[in-house]
């Protein structure tokens, strides 16, 4: 469940033992991934691997902590738990930015908050990863062979299939080019996405309706906000054709879960590609882990060498940063 690394009393002397807490690391790889030398000198390093979601128990957990690194937003750092907190001196999070820590709660407690720089190519690789598993149904077909079957289905072809790219910013624009270079016919909407803006990135402006009725592929690239939050819901499912395919590798909240899983059960929806979720991780009797037509993957988007190792990397390099501001006073 736990690592725990402690330093030697004449290391720490000058600032008391400092905590640091490392969450959800899943794989258990924190450690391995970056140099956290400069910090276990001078601090005990706690790495847990499994996931709190009950807000009590978090607190519990972080009690006795300094320094928490949390990876993206796996643990949300609410204000009333960052209140509950009073020894909580800095927040080590990775990615550029984390929207499910309160800052301004931080801020007036004068924790320190610092961010990383990241990759999006991953994120690209496993939208594609996911279009092509449930149009080529991968899983079921490698399932077959590993079971000592043969072929089972026959898939679809995305070359002269139309794409809908649902937000084209610097994901989806790169989505649009593979799904292009794919010979796919590429259309586009988002609230402020202009003709132009859709041209530069080799797709077709359209409007929002026209985008969810034409798409074979839906593939969704929005940042979760008040606005973006439901956006697509039973009206936009209903749109679609029955063949078509919905692919989600952005925020589970964009999409009316509830309308979704009607929308596969009844077949009014062919599939989905799915690796973000309302809750996370997906509970263990969630419907979406055992309906046939839904590839789901454990919100994977950003998990891979290059990003962890500048999550970690950065994140470790900051929180050393941290300790030698506090001890130079």
């Amino acid at each position: 469940m736990f690592v725990v690394f402690t330093p030697s009393p004449i290391a720490v002397c000058d600032i008391g033992t400092v905590k640091v807490a490392i969450l959800d690391d899943y794989q258990n790889v924190a450690l391995s991934m970056a140099d956290w030398s400069p910090v276990a000198a001078r601090a005990e390093i706690t790495v847990f691997n499994d996931h709190l979601a009950e807000p009590d128990a978090v607190v519990e957990r972080l009690a006795p902590f300094d320094v928490v690194c949390v990876m993206r937003e796996r643990t949300p750092l609410s204000r009333s738990i960052i209140e509950r907190l009073p020894r909580l001196r800095m927040i080590a999070s990775t990615g550029p930015f984390n929207a499910s820590i309160d800052v301004a709660a931080a801020k007036e407690r004068g924790i320190h908050i610092s961010g990383t720089g990241g990759y999006i190519e991953s994120t690209v690789e496993l939208t594609w990863a996911l279009i092509l598993a449930a149009a080529r149904r991968i899983v079921d077909e490698a399932s077959s062979v590993r079971a000592g079957g043969w072929q089972m289905s026959v898939g679809r072809q995305l070359g002269g299939a139309v794409l809908g790219v649902l937000g084209l910013g610097r994901i989806g624009s790169r989505v649009a080019r593979v799904g292009a270079a794919f010979g796919m016919d590429v259309i586009a909407w988002s609230t402020n996405l202009t003709p132009d803006a859709a041209q530069a990135a080799g797709a077709t402006y359209v409007g929002k309706d026209e985008l969810f009725s034409r798409a074979d592929v839906l593939t969704i690239h929005l940042v979760l906000s008040e606005r973006t939050r439901g956006l697509v819901g039973a009206a936009e499912l209903g749109l679609m054709k029955p063949t078509a395919l919905l692919v989600n590798t952005s925020r589970g909240p964009i999409v009316d879960e509830v309308a979704l899983i009607e929308a596969l059960r009844s077949h009014r929806l062919a599939g989905a590609g799915l690796d973000v979720f309302d809750i996370e991780p997906l509970p263990a009797e969630h419907p979406l882990r055992t309906l046939n037509t839904v590839v789901a993957t454990p919100h994977i988007g950003y998990v891979a060498d290059l990003v962890y190792r500048t999550f970690y990397g950065e994140a470790a390099s900051k929180i050393a940063r941290w300790l030698d501001d506090v001890a130079a006073g």
